[in-house]
């Protein structure tokens, strides 16, 4: 078992545990009832790349080198946020959501020698080349509710946002695009106590931007790489985010 799988599992085995807490008198009644309403959250990220290679092979010398994109590794990250809730009717909220990301995504690359006839990967090298992600998001949500049940209300969430990455470095043989579009789901279940709501919520977001800078536009911004080393932007057609995210807001 690796060890992000461990933590994803410790994760959920908390907010099971949080949930089974037996309770039968009702907390903070009236806790819904305001028009408005702030918290917090405090999240952990799953996050990676949709990879689409370039349309054709990248052979970089004479010696027949060939690169490929093969996959995005799952990396981890947290989050912090600011949470501002609207009541629209019994069960729909409006929401929110500011918040900035701490995070990594990693590529992995397979080169193999073509004049070696290596095509089955057999022999191939690797590369992981990582991806420094920062973050700021403002997303607004629709929140719809269910009837509470005592100290238990689940909830979905549906919405989207823009993105804008300080993580960007040249430094980095990927240099990503700052700003990003996206949309998210999410479900979850608002737990009641005597002088606050906790909301474990699981989110999926997908991103719309294709956030690769192309090796002409790097050009540009005077961005240095050693020699040889464009294969890794070369060697890609697109990137957009995907991330998952289990969160817990404080309300």
């Amino acid at each position: 078992m690796t060890k992000w799988t461990k933590q994803i599992l410790s994760a959920l085995w908390l907010v099971l545990l949080l949930i089974a807490v037996p309770t039968k008198a009702q907390n903070n009644p009236y806790a819904d009832d305001k028009l408005l309403h702030f918290g917090f959250s405090i999240g952990m990220d799953f996050l990676s790349y949709g990879v689409e290679e370039a349309d054709s092979l990248l052979q970089l010398d004479r010696h027949g080198t060939v690169y490929h994109a093969r996959t995005s590794n799952i990396g981890m990250g947290f989050s912090v946020g600011f949470i501002a809730d609207l009541r629209l009717t019994r069960h729909l909220n409006f929401r929110l959501c500011p918040g900035m990301h701490f995070g990594e995504r990693t590529l992995t690359y397979m080169n193999y020698n073509m004049l070696q006839e290596d095509i089955k990967g057999t022999n191939c090298t690797n590369n992981r080349p990582s991806v420094l992600s920062l973050p700021i998001d403002i997303p607004l949500y629709l929140k719809w509710s269910a009837e509470r049940e005592v100290n238990y209300r689940p909830f979905v969430t549906v919405g989207g946002g823009v993105s804008f990455d300080l993580g960007r470095s040249k430094d980095k043989v990927i240099l990503q695009k700052t700003m990003d579009y996206f949309v998210e789901v999410g479900i979850g279940c608002d737990m009641y106590f005597p002088w606050f709501k906790l909301a474990p919520e699981l989110r999926y977001r997908l991103g719309f931007n294709n956030v690769l800078t192309p090796t002409a536009d790097c050009e540009k911004e005077e961005w240095k790489l050693p020699a040889g080393d464009f294969f890794y932007t070369d060697a890609l057609s697109r990137l957009t985010n995907q991330q998952i995210s289990l969160v817990f807001n404080f309300e």
